[in-house]
């Protein structure tokens, strides 16, 4: 079964990975030679992809040392400097504090504010999102027409939010007609660059 579309590395990529194969650390070698070999298919790139994930992880780094609470309810994905803020928080300042973050890093070309105010949750819900997340990342991956790497997934509260680049329209279409089918989804909030 072929999860990717084929695509020839490009010289960077080879390099990159025979650098790191060469290096004294096999292990560290092959982890990374994987994820290079990960990103090469990502319509974003090497350079790209290590870019996105040094925003993601500033963000992260910097709303744990404000507060590690607020870490844990509010997700981060990067695409192309565009950042997706999810989760779910008890109040408007606890939301302000993530998303002004969010804009004070560099690299940041637009953030998409989908942070929930509420109290209401608890495990029931939050295991039901992992499973509609889960469930639809897989449906993604087995589906030949669909390049699944070029997209992010999160649900909060049975909204799935999509964040990332489509091939076509016809590809974004299918990815949002599998997430319609997915039981206990309410909605979904497109965020995917053609």
């Amino acid at each position: 079964m072929i999860f990717f579309k084929s695509r020839k590395p490009s010289p960077a990529v080879l390099v990159l990975a025979a650098a790191l194969a060469l290096s004294g650390c096999v292990g560290a070698a092959l982890g990374a030679g994987a994820a290079v070999g990960v990103a090469a298919y990502d319509e974003r790139g090497v350079l790209g992809v290590a870019g996105d994930l040094k925003i993601a992880t500033l963000i992260r780094g910097r709303i744990f040392d404000k507060d590690p609470e607020l870490a844990v309810d509010v997700g981060v994905d990067v695409s192309e400097g565009r950042v997706l803020l999810t989760g779910v928080v008890a109040n408007e300042g606890r939301r302000a504090d993530a998303l002004g973050i969010a804009w004070k890093t560099e690299g940041v070309k637009q953030v998409y504010n989908e942070i929930v105010i509420s109290t209401a949750g608890g495990f029931l819900n939050t295991a039901r999102d992992a499973w509609i997340t889960t469930r639809l990342r897989s449906i993604l991956m087995l589906d030949e027409k669909v390049l699944a790497i070029n997209y992010a997934v999160k649900t909060v509260n049975g909204t799935v939010y999509l964040l990332g680049i489509a091939q076509n329209k016809a590809e974004l279409d299918r990815v949002i007609a599998q997430a319609r089918t997915i039981g206990y989804v309410r909605r979904i909030v497109n965020h995917v660059r053609l």
